[in-house]
């Protein structure tokens, strides 16, 4: 039996967003005056890749010791992404034609992403992500934000694409996004979009760009 549905992470797996989250949560301690030395910056960015929000922001909280209430912090670092995601946000090189590869092979496709509805919402805006999900697009409010890396995520998208679990691939960049997928019995590829392999070593593959994906090949494997 082949593969019949690959369902998608979006931060840094279909769009180039990494770098403006990290820009945010440094903005966020800029402004405070908080420069973290070059160890605890690098364990800090590395642990909150791919986690939702609320628990990033919650960590960076308690690594800068910042007083304030952490919804505060959560809407003042969304505020200064959101700005940053109107100048900047672009699809990962390769997505489109990737993408296009699927809707050949006549597969099902979604996007299981940690992103709240609003930044899911205002991503669709900028990028008209519905042009190639139509409807499948979730976020972590669809499973009362039981984030990644829960599998809730990844199996309320294949009940909603009318799939088995087993029968998705997963494409994620992040620790947190690949430990979702394994969990909830998926074939995971690891794109390397954050040049960290050590961060997806429990993936099945690790790809350096969409380009390395033979997907005839990976779909038949099965």
């Amino acid at each position: 039996m082949n593969y019949k549905a690959i369902i998608f992470d979006l931060d840094g797996t279909i769009i180039d967003t990494e770098t403006i989250w990290n820009q945010a949560s440094r903005r966020l301690l800029e402004k405070r005056g908080i420069t973290l030395d070059a160890k605890t910056d690098k364990e800090l960015f590395d642990t909150i890749q791919g986690l939702a929000l609320h628990k990033s922001c919650l960590l960076i909280k308690q690594t800068a010791q910042l007083p304030e209430a952490l919804d505060d912090l959560i809407k003042e670092e969304s505020a200064i992404a959101h700005d940053l995601y109107k100048q900047h946000v672009r699809f990962i090189p390769g997505f489109v034609q990737f993408h296009n590869k699927i809707a050949h092979l006549r597969l099902k496709s979604g996007i299981a992403t940690n992103a709240s509805a609003e930044t899911a919402e205002l991503t669709d805006r900028i990028m008209n992500l519905r042009q190639f999900f139509g409807e499948h697009i979730y976020n972590v409010s669809h499973v009362n934000f039981a984030n990644k890396p829960d599998p809730a995520l990844y199996l309320h998208a294949a009940k909603q694409l009318c799939v088995n679990p087993s029968d998705c691939i997963a494409i994620e960049d992040s620790r947190h996004g690949v430990t979702a997928a394994k969990n909830a019995g998926m074939y995971c590829i690891g794109i390397n979009t954050a040049k960290n392999r050590t961060a997806l070593s429990s993936a099945d593959i690790i790809v350096d760009s969409y380009q390395q994906i033979n997907l005839s090949e990976l779909i038949s494997s099965k």
